[in-house]
């Protein structure tokens, strides 16, 4: 008897799920010398708390829990009321119209990313994405029997549209980003946008196959610095968005999001359909009914991100009195940062170095980024400023 071989080969590898390793890691220190003591950057779990119209309308929902079917089963694709509030919200994002018929409600960005890829992928197809990415990508792209073509961004971390138009073949699928970006904050902007809808409007039409652009955009209402998100719809048809409220309305374990199709897309109907088809047949069935009335009523709450903002000031701050070189992220919660020269490129060296001084960040190498680390600065500002001597210890030890 065995596993699957790549299964095997994928879970025991270094790389393979480094950042929650690092996240229970984090714990077992903590328990051993003091949550005050130990700086985990790791994971990007938000600690805001969800805005009180979130609270509040789940006390409301909860009165309702012994009606009749309350917690039933719905159309696979989820309730219509939940699906026509999440095309309200999307419309307002991206500037145009849209129905109901173009959402399918699903258990997470994650899962939403799985049935489009499912719905999507031939056998041996390929999505194209830039690195750096977050690492399950990798994994979504294989669990449909694609295969996740990895393009370079420029030196600021923008796209490189000439890469991307050099990567594109008769087995391109779709191109997937990730804005803004995890992990280097990067928000990609409406001239990028632009001259990638054009990129692959020309190769659908040279190769009668057009790429799919599906925006993963679980962190698009956090951004800094009078920034915003690009739509995508009014510049691309065949545009897919998926989201969740893990990171907006900080409800990453209730596992609620949403897959939109562009309302021009030439195949619509097709799309929608076969995603609804693979949310049944990868077993996810529906999304959780509860949240899906929760967000309904609270897709548009309120929410201060400045908190965030402060914290990325703060923690900027410190990398630079410490002399650590790192991107100034445009959105998100993470900080990108570049290992000092002395380790050579091995991100993980530098991550098992600092693990020295009790600060934990993921490598940059699962993302793409050899060379790189990633900070998650969705913590405690207490957590941020009682990092500052450990690194700028660290830095000055390096230094000896």
């Amino acid at each position: 008897m065995a596993i699957s071989k790549y299964i095997k080969e994928t879970m025991s590898s270094k790389s393979a799920g480094v950042i929650r390793k690092m996240f229970e890691e984090g714990m077992a220190l903590k328990a051993v010398h003091g949550a005050d003591n130990v700086f985990d950057f790791s994971i990007g779990n938000p600690d805001l708390n969800p805005p009180k119209e979130v609270q509040e309308t789940m006390k409301k929902l909860a009165e309702r829990a012994g009606e009749t079917n309350f917690h039933g089963y719905m159309p696979n694709a989820g309730f219509a009321f939940a699906r026509d509030a999440m095309a309200r919200k999307t419309s307002l994002e991206q500037g145009v119209e849209i129905s109901g018929d173009c959402v399918v409600m699903s258990v997470g960005a994650a899962a939403a990313l799985n049935c489009v890829c499912k719905a999507l992928l031939n056998e041996g197809d390929n999505i194209v994405v830039p690195a750096p990415f977050f690492p399950e990508y990798r994994h979504y792209a294989k669990n449909s029997g694609g295969n996740l073509i990895e393009v370079p961004t420029k030196a600021d971390f923008s796209l490189d549209i000439d890469a991307i138009r050099l990567a594109l073949t008769d087995k391109t699928a779709a191109v997937l980003i990730n804005t803004p970006n995890n992990p280097t904050g990067r928000i990609y902007s409406t001239e990028e946008i632009k001259a990638l809808a054009i990129v692959l409007e020309e190769h659908g039409k040279k190769s009668g196959r057009k790429p799919y652009l599906i925006c993963d955009e679980p962190y698009r209402a956090i951004s800094y610095d009078g920034k915003s998100v690009s739509p995508t719809f009014p510049f691309y048809d065949s545009a897919i968005v998926v989201t969740s409220f893990a990171k907006n309305l900080s409800l990453p374990g209730e596992r609620i999001g949403y897959i939109c199709v562009n309302p021009a897309c030439p195949d619509k109907d097709d799309v929608v359909a076969a995603c609804i088809f693979t949310t049944r047949i990868l077993g996810f069935v529906n999304a959780p009914a509860f949240f899906q009335r929760v967000v309904t009523e609270v897709w548009d709450a309120k929410v201060d991100y400045s908190l965030y903002e402060k914290r990325r000031n703060s923690l900027m701050n410190i990398l630079d009195e410490a002399g650590i070189v790192h991107v100034v992220p445009e959105g998100a919660f993470y900080m990108w940062c570049k290992a000092p020269d002395c380790f050579n490129g091995d991100d993980m060296a530098f991550c098992d170095y600092l693990k020295k001084y009790f600060i934990l960040c993921a490598p940059g190498g699962g993302f793409a980024g050899k060379g790189w680390v990633r900070l998650a600065y969705c913590v405690s500002e207490k957590c941020i400023e009682n990092s500052r001597k450990a690194f700028i210890q660290a830095m000055k030890d390096l230094n000896k």
